[in-house]
């Protein structure tokens, strides 16, 4: 698949996203009726009847599970299980142990019930101390197979039904709630999950054109975690750049839209050690957390900060990842397939 991807023409992108990647629609359609079941059954099994108020609220999905990012094939995606009734994100911490036994008690009994439009295979983690659980739908019939992580967070948007009438100001609320807890626990970025309704809808949020762009991005990605099998910058931090460099200026219609944003991924990715990015979108650089947004961007580069939770670095700390995946991107831009038909470079 590498040599298909890197002969093909910078005007062809768009036909080999079509022929390549875009993922089944049976098997998406299946996916969904699943998780559909998956979460209803979540939501009235996991703690009824137990003395502890604590239920589940709602299950929100994440990650590569819809027709937008999905990549035909592997895909990954989250699970994220809300929990109501808790009323800090410290509870979340000091419970999420017995979360995860209650989650996986419900899903092996799930596995032995249910036939599932598609394959289900629950993967009970052997690592000690875990933070999630996996479990996998696959068709072997059509050559595709979608991995969900499950992670119980605590409810914090439901906490804020009631201030809706603050406008975005509402999240001012609970981000200040949350850089507290993250500094005082020394935890910035373990709460990320609770927020996963505000990630969905940035990524979401996007324009069409640009979700092809995403996952050629994660394919290019996938390519390398199978060349190199070594650790690499999370790829979500990838879709955040790929956003990014298309606001930066690649919005032109002309065909080659794919391939010039592409490329300003590769070249934003060689010069990770200046990347600084951000967005002011539901976390205003005002009132009481003004303070520790501009602490968060004095920090060593590279800095991503999540559009929907300002304490997490997306690129995370490992230089030596970014450096093999740099390694890669400048590889990649010297490749014919960044060649115009009169010989000149491709520019992002």
């Amino acid at each position: 698949m590498e040599e298909d991807l890197s002969s093909t023409a910078a005007c062809e992108l768009d036909k080999y996203i079509e022929d390549h990647l875009l993922p089944d629609t049976t098997f998406l359609t299946g996916v969904r009726a699943d998780i559909d079941f998956i979460s209803a059954f979540l939501k009235e099994r996991c703690f009824q009847g137990a003395a502890h108020p604590v239920r589940v609220s709602r299950v929100v999905m994440g990650g590569s599970y819809d027709e937008h990012t999905a990549l035909k094939g592997r895909s990954e995606a989250n699970m994220v299980v809300l929990f109501n009734n808790l009323t800090s994100f410290e509870d979340q911490l000091n419970w999420h142990g017995e979360f995860l036994e209650e989650i996986q008690k419900h899903l092996c009994q799930l596995q032995q019930e249910k036939q599932f439009k598609v394959k289900f295979e629950f993967q009970s983690s052997e690592r000690p101390n875990s933070r999630s659980l996996s479990f996998k739908l696959n068709s072997p019939e059509l050559q595709q197979e979608m991995e969900f992580d499950v992670h119980p967070a605590y409810d914090a948007l439901y906490e804020l039904r009631n201030y809706k009438h603050l406008g975005w100001d509402v999240y001012n609320i609970i981000y200040a709630q949350l850089i507290s807890e993250c500094t005082a626990l020394n935890k910035e970025g373990e709460f990320s999950m609770c927020f996963i309704d505000l990630q969905q809808k940035f990524l979401r949020d996007q324009p069409p054109e640009l979700w092809n762009v995403i996952r050629m991005v994660k394919h290019w990605y996938q390519l390398c975690k199978e060349k190199l099998r070594k650790p690499l910058p999370p790829v979500y931090a990838l879709e955040l750049l790929t956003v990014y460099a298309w606001e930066c200026g690649v919005k032109d219609r002309s065909g080659l839209h794919v391939a010039q944003c592409f490329r300003s991924v590769l070249d934003l990715i060689t010069d990770y050690l200046s990347l600084l990015v951000y967005w002011r979108w539901c976390c205003e650089f005002k009132h009481e957390i003004s303070d520790y947004l501009n602490r968060q961007l004095q920090k060593d580069r590279p800095v991503i900060l999540d559009p929907a939770d300002p304490t997490w670095n997306v690129a995370g700390s490992n230089k030596q990842a970014w450096h093999l995946l740099a390694n890669e991107a400048m590889i990649w831009t010297q490749l014919i397939f960044f060649v115009n038909s009169d010989m000149s470079l491709l520019s992002g």
